[in-house]
């Protein structure tokens, strides 16, 4: 793939880590670009090759860190993308593996902000094409959003793998944190069942947020004497993750492990999960900085095949 007809691919700083894995399984360099500080916080950014009449993939995970927030890294991708287009690229598709500002997709509470929509909004007028993301919040929040092409991945195939290898002897049983998740722990109870022996049992813990407070505490399904796999979209604080935890344990789980694409780990979640109640967490690389900080917890997932077979779809026009 490496023809002028083909895709050209860069990564913003900050995922460059990322966009190199995704580059080596497209057979492809990533091209190069400039990204100029100024000293008031200002910046530029810009193509150093040829992009006109090209088919150009801009990689950026929007996650917030030390080095900058995810508004800066949303601002920054999507003056790059402008200048693109405004260097005649043909198309640009914004590959985000963790999509900022996700979470707040519908009205809550009186003259509450849509910021999914917001986000969507400016993503269009700088000129993107298409979206590629990673397990977003809300299916259908992000594809109501969005008028350009928007297509969300799941990370299922990941952690099947990962946890039909490791469980493959047990009695199973995956369980949401919240029952806003059931539908995504489902889609994945079923991928699981299909590579082990044994159907894996279902079930979910109720949760109540209000005012920022987190209450609820009924465990709805089987779990006695189970290997539980606590599954979701993103661990934030790892709240939500520790009480369904608890739960599980109290109603007689034999070991708790737990999955999140996302692992944001913020806050006070290295407290919270740096107990020894949860065995394992999985999560995919969309984060990276996540398993440098709980080494003997965190299994780290890679992603990038998924991220890289998305672009040659969207290259082909499928």
């Amino acid at each position: 793939m490496t023809s002028d007809n083909g895709p050209m691919l860069f990564a913003v700083a900050g995922t460059h880590d990322y966009g190199e894995r995704v580059a080596r399984h497209l057979d492809l360099a990533l091209a190069r670009h400039e990204e100029r500080e100024f000293e008031d916080g200002e910046f530029k950014i810009r193509p150093l090759v040829e992009v006109r009449r090209r088919d150009v993939f801009v990689i950026h995970s929007l996650y917030g860190d030390g080095e900058a927030s995810p508004s800066d890294k949303l601002c920054r991708l999507l003056v790059f993308i402008g200048a693109l287009k405004d260097a005649g690229a043909a198309r640009v598709t914004a590959v985000v593996p963790y999509l900022c500002y996700a979470r707040k997709d519908r009205r809550t509470q009186p003259r509450d902000p849509v910021t999914t929509k917001y986000v969507a909004r400016m993503f269009e007028a700088c000129g993107a094409d298409a979206v590629i993301t990673l397990d977003v919040h809300n299916l259908a929040a992000f594809e109501n959003a969005f008028r350009c092409t928007a297509t969300n991945l799941e990370a299922i195939p990941l952690f099947v793998a990962h946890f039909a290898a490791l469980l493959r002897n047990e009695r199973v049983a995956v369980v949401s944190p919240d029952i806003g998740g059931a539908k995504r722990a489902e889609q994945f109870r079923r991928a699981l069942a299909a590579e082990l022996r044994e159907e894996p049992a279902a079930a979910f813990v109720d949760k109540r947020r209000s005012g920022g407070v987190v209450s609820g505490e009924l465990l709805v399904g089987e779990v006695r004497d189970r290997a539980v796999i606590l599954f979701d979209d993103l661990i934030s604080t790892g709240t939500t993750l520790q009480r369904a935890a608890r739960r599980c344990h109290d109603a007689g789980a034999r070991r708790i492990l737990a999955a999140a694409t996302h692992g944001l780990f913020i806050g006070g979640a290295p407290a919270l999960l740096g107990e020894a109640l949860i065995e394992q967490i999985a999560v995919s690389d969309t984060v990276p900085a996540v398993s440098g900080r709980f080494p003997a917890k965190v299994c780290t997932l890679d992603s990038s095949k998924l991220i890289a077979e998305a672009i040659i779809t969207a290259h082909a026009g499928q």
